[in-house]
């Protein structure tokens, strides 16, 4: 994993900024990354400080010619442009991702739908859309309170994945800290070890 680990985008979407599993795991993560690629440069995105939900005015916007646009329409995708450029600029995603309620964090929706947009993340032709950010990796980590991670009721992961491939992003690795409430020293321990191995 050393070479495609230049550029680290972390992206936390678990809103407890105090004992989150998935927050802690990806510092274990990120640490062990950059460790092995000194000089890396590491962005940190986290969604518990909030993303706009995209409106009327920016759906507007999205569809409107890039040359055609209003100073107001460009103001509406200023955080897209944001979000956008960090992805681009990113080798690895390392994503920290509880499950809410069996499926993602609402944060965490409200970010992909800022970052999927045609034109600029995929395009569409004749056979399906194509995403654009291909020839990165993302590594995802997921945590879970009673649900098992890839299980039936688990509609975060597919989802997570699905979005990453609309996007571009195929080389997915999942890490699953789950079950929590049941043994939560057994699945960090087993969420670590996958950590070790993923980045030896």
């Amino acid at each position: 994993m050393t070479a495609t680990s230049a550029n680290i985008l972390r992206i936390d979407a678990s809103m407890r900024r105090e004992g989150s599993v998935t927050r802690a795991l990806a510092d274990r993560l990120v640490a062990r990354l950059g460790a092995q690629s000194p000089g890396a440069g590491i962005v940190r995105r986290d969604l518990a400080d909030g993303v706009p939900l995209i409106d009327a005015e920016w759906i507007g916007a999205n569809f409107t010619d890039p040359a055609e646009r209003s100073p107001d329409q460009n103001a509406a995708l200023v955080v897209s442009d944001e979000l956008i450029a960090e992805l681009r600029a990113a080798d690895t995603l390392v994503i920290g991702l509880p499950i809410y309620n069996f499926g993602v964090p609402a944060a965490f929706k409200a970010w992909i739908d800022q970052v999927a947009r045609a034109r600029e993340t995929f395009r569409y032709t004749e056979s399906g859309p194509v995403g654009l950010l291909t020839g990165k990796r993302a590594v995802v980590v997921v945590a879970s309170g009673g649900v098992p991670v890839d299980s039936p009721a688990d509609l975060a992961t597919p989802y997570v994945r699905h979005a990453l491939a609309f996007i571009g992003i195929t080389d997915v690795e999942v890490i699953g800290a789950d079950r929590l409430t049941l043994d939560a020293d057994s699945a960090i321990a087993g969420a670590e070890d996958r950590i070790e191995q993923l980045a030896a």
